[in-house]
């Protein structure tokens, strides 16, 4: 006899944010209960190729999430930006949370679902200022978040991708820079003198002696829903908009920054070239001069 929802769907009550208290322990993700899911969705019907999407869907978010395998508040918001910049199309992003939302529903905890929808064109991404940038980087100095004053800086200060964040190694650090290459193009970025000795000295008290410098506990490159939410987690204690709190906005603020400075430069120059030409003018010109 076909197992019903009631009798497979774990009754538990959803954890909510008390009002002045962060409590947010999440619901944890398990190769079980996906299982359990799909066992389920079969009794109800779903045809094998349906159930094939739902199980391509929940092993692309198992996958994503950070190594405790816990949603929380925002992770499928996070993922959903983590699809984005993979390239996914809109439709199929929007599938996937479907799919993450049922099983939620599935778990008893609707609290962590992400209801709102991709457009055929994307929103435009929020801009952080520079004052916020600094704002994060205090709060996580006075919180004694260390990895995430750094990841912030390094996306802020060098307009580096998440995808890239494998390549700042001990070596490039130590040589002070680190070269990325994309679309059989390369690029140098460059770590200013400050954040290369926080680097080091990050380095150092970890243990690093070669190789990634950000790394899980069981050594794997982080992902990048796990970045965005550590960036999430301290945009609130920041009182930062959260929906700021992701490396493209910060990689976003450093293109900002630089291309203010350059402009100014361009213009310094241009004034400068024009005073030459005034004094020029002034001393050889048709009507003046000697």
């Amino acid at each position: 006899m076909p197992q019903t929802r009631q009798h497979m769907q774990r009754r538990t009550t959803p954890q909510r944010l008390r009002q002045g208290h962060e409590i947010d322990t999440g619901v944890h993700m398990t190769p079980e209960g996906m299982t359990q899911f799909l066992e389920l969705c079969q009794a109800e019907g779903r045809v094998e190729g349906t159930l094939q999407w739902y199980r391509r869907g929940l092993k692309r978010l198992y996958e994503a999430l950070p190594e405790d395998k816990t949603i929380r508040y925002g992770t499928l918001e996070c993922w959903r930006e983590t699809l984005v910049e993979k390239g996914y199309a809109p439709g199929t992003i929007n599938s996937f949370l479907s799919i993450s939302n049922a099983y939620l529903d599935f778990l008893g905890h609707r609290e962590y679902q992400l209801a709102s929808q991709l457009k055929a064109e994307n929103e435009v991404q929020p801009e952080l200022t520079r004052s916020e940038y600094l704002r994060l980087l205090q709060t996580a100095r006075s919180l004694g978040r260390e990895r995430v004053y750094l990841l912030v800086k390094l996306f802020g200060s060098t307009g580096l991708s998440v995808q890239e964040l494998p390549n700042v190694t001990l070596e490039a650090v130590e040589d002070g820079k680190v070269t990325i290459t994309s679309k059989r193009t390369k690029q140098v970025l460059r770590f200013s003198e400050g954040l290369r000795r926080e680097l080091l000295e990050y380095a150092k008290r970890n243990g690093y002696l070669y190789g990634p410098i950000f790394l899980t506990r069981e050594g794997t490159p982080m992902s990048r829903t796990y970045v965005t939410l550590s960036i999430r987690q301290l945009c609130r204690a920041a009182q930062v908009p959260e929906e700021k709190g992701n490396p493209r906005c910060l990689k976003r603020l450093y293109q900002v920054t630089r291309s203010g400075i350059e402009e100014n430069i361009a213009l310094l120059a241009e004034q400068a070239h024009d005073r030459l030409l005034e004094q020029e003018q002034l001393e050889i010109g048709w009507e003046g001069g000697a």
